[in-house]
């Protein structure tokens, strides 16, 4: 089954509703700059509530080690999800993962798949170690997510299979109810990963959208 992961949660009431529409995960944005944006102990209010099986994956873009490990340790959360800073090279990377102690998701622009570089800066054997899997999101160094767009689904695809050999692969940015379906059949992804396209506003989710979406996933999955 395609892994579903909805993002940018702020109340408790959105958290649950995506839990019951069937969600695998669920995630907290810790960038002071989103409109989703959400506080430690707000986001551990909520987590406290969630059932154990769901993930609690919390979004950090451009901190430290040590702040993504504080965090998340405060709020209780399963795993993190990190945006790294644009100039981060394949050593400091390297680091940075030795020096998270808890599940791992690293994020990088959907457009970079296609380049020579990405693969080497991403498969070293510390990387895929721990590495659980590379979010593959339409953003860039100054909106890094949730801005609603969609990459070039069929300029990754042959990228993104052999990704897909070596890690897995979950696919972010302007996915929606109605197109989650035709990126499923195009990039064949472990898991996808949505926040806007299921929102009445940033920050506040839809729920008969997120209940398409992952209705939507469940369909793509018996079609293929």
């Amino acid at each position: 089954m395609t892994w579903v992961k909805i993002c940018g949660m702020t109340s408790l009431e959105d958290a649950l509703t995506a839990v019951e529409a069937g969600a695998d995960a669920v995630g907290f944005v810790f960038y002071e700059k989103s409109p989703r944006n959400i506080t430690v102990e707000a986001a551990r209010e909520i987590v406290e509530k969630l059932p154990e099986r769901v993930e609690k994956i919390g979004v950090f873009v451009g901190q430290s080690a040590e702040q993504v490990s504080s965090i998340s340790e405060r709020a209780e959360l399963s795993a993190v999800q990190v945006y790294p800073s644009s100039g981060d090279g394949p050593g400091s990377l390297t680091d940075f993962v030795q020096n998270v102690q808890c599940r791992m998701f690293v994020a990088m622009p959907g457009q970079r798949v296609t380049s020579e570089e990405s693969f080497g800066f991403f498969f070293s054997e510390e990387f895929l170690r721990r590495t659980s899997a590379v979010f593959l999101d339409s953003g860039n160094s100054q909106h890094p997510g949730g801005t609603g767009t969609a990459f070039d689904w069929d300029n990754a695809a042959q990228p993104v299979s052999a990704m897909s050999r070596t890690i897995p692969v979950v696919i972010a940015g302007g996915l929606t109810p109605q197109n989650v379906g035709a990126a499923i059949r195009t990039l064949k992804p472990w898991g996808v990963d949505v926040a806007s396209g299921v929102e009445t506003r940033p920050g506040k989710k839809d729920p008969e959208k997120m209940r398409a979406f992952v209705k939507a996933v469940r369909a793509a999955e018996r079609s293929a």
